[in-house]
């Protein structure tokens, strides 16, 4: 369950953990307890009543990356990275 959730953007297995402790996750109209299995595909799961959509497929993206950029989805020193190069909806993971 908590890998379903964070999987779909909702957080950290952790967060996903104390949204389930809280009693704000159901599973097909039931609320959820921790241990529960899910299948998100076939499942409807619900956060304080919103549906969570399934974890989209992975989707693998090769860049060439020119000199300057870093490879980090955030830098605080403001410096530029990959995940600004690639205009998209999906959670990015650099590597």
């Amino acid at each position: 369950m908590q890998k379903a959730l964070a999987r779909a953007g909702l957080g950290s297995r952790r967060m996903a953990e104390i949204l389930i402790e809280a009693g704000r996750v159901t599973i097909d109209g039931r609320v959820a307890e921790l241990g529960n299995r899910v299948d998100a595909d076939t499942q409807e799961i619900r956060v304080d009543g919103k549906l969570v959509p399934a974890a989209p497929s992975a989707v693998y993206f090769l860049l060439n990356k020119p000199p300057g950029v870093i490879t980090t989805a955030d830098d605080p020193q403001g410096r530029p990275t990959v995940v600004e190069m690639i205009d998209t909806e999906v959670r990015i993971f650099p590597v």
